[in-house]
Order: structure tokens, then C-alpha cells, then sequence
């Protein structure tokens, strides 16, 4: 089947039923998608299938064929860091750095959707992705600046 990841066309000789996540991982060689628990209720996994912020370790490849999948590698433009990415840094958010690339995922496909969330927004969306070395103060400070960077630009 043939995948678009990152803008990138990408054929692939698996399954219909395999997890997008292991396409990913395995197929494509991006390994910033995490495995978490497998159930879509960490959001290690999650990436964008057509600007939606969604679980991949639940979604087989089938059901994405001919849909635009982004993965955190994919945030980056031609070698620069995102709003959000950049200030993901400025604010020194990941600890162990496991759950990071999810949680980018899930705050950047949020900031697609409102420009300028309230912390209360913020916290139900993010709340979804578990840390637990427990960054949230830092992850929703991290969002307020990307916010700031995108209006002064």
C-alpha cells in the first residue's frame, strides 16, 4: 500500500491490519513515534492523519492509506524547528523525554485548532497525554510562548 508520512510518499508490503505505528517505526525508519501501552491511552503514539491528532498503535495502516500521516519528524520546516518545538526548548520541557514526541503532537495539532487556548483548554488536551516525570507546568508554559512567537511573527 502506498502512505504519505511527512509529505513523503512511502510503499509499504504489510498487512492491512498492521499498526500504523509499526509502519512507522519499522517501515519508514522514524522512530520519534513511541510505543506506550499499545490501548491508545498514553499518547506515546500519537501523530496527525490529516491534521488530527490520533493514537497510531490503534490504527491499522489500512485505514490511513491515501491520508496525509504527519509524525514529530515532520513538524520540522526544512531543518527548523517549529514554533512549538523551539519553545518546547526555551522552556526545558523534556525530562526523560519519552512521552515528548506525543505530546508535541497533541499540543501542535491543538494550536491548529485555537490560536490562543485558555490554560484550562490546554490542560484537557494535554491531560490526554500521560508524563510521568510530570512536565505539565512546563508543556503548558511551552505552549503560552509558541503562542506569544506565532502572533509577534
Amino acid at each position: 500500500m502506498k502512505l504519505d508520512i511527512n509529505g513523503k510518499p512511502i510503499e509499504v508490503a504489510v498487512p492491512d491490519d498492521t499498526p500504523l505505528l509499526w509502519v512507522i517505526r519499522d517501515e519508514a525508519g522514524l522512530t520519534g513515534t513511541k510505543f506506550g501501552c499499545g490501548r491508545a491511552l498514553c499518547g506515546a503514539c500519537t501523530v496527525h492523519v490529516d491534521g488530527e491528532a490520533r493514537r497510531s498503535c490503534v490504527i491499522s495502516a489500512g485505514e490511513v492509506a491515501g491520508k496525509k500521516i504527519t509524525t514529530v519528524e515532520g513538524l520540522a520546516d526544512n531543518g527548523m524547528l517549529s514554533a512549538l518545538q523551539q519553545a518546547w526548548v526555551d522552556e526545558n520541557v523534556p525530562q526523560c523525554g519519552y512521552c515528548q514526541s506525543g505530546q508535541l503532537m497533541s499540543a501542535t495539532a491543538l494550536l491548529a485548532k485555537k490560536r490562543a487556548p485558555t490554560d484550562a483548554e490546554i490542560d484537557a488536551v494535554m491531560s490526554a497525554n500521560i508524563c510521568r516525570c510530570g512536565t505539565y507546568p512546563r508543556i503548558r508554559a511551552a505552549i503560552r510562548r509558541a503562542v506569544t512567537t506565532m502572533v509577534t511573527k
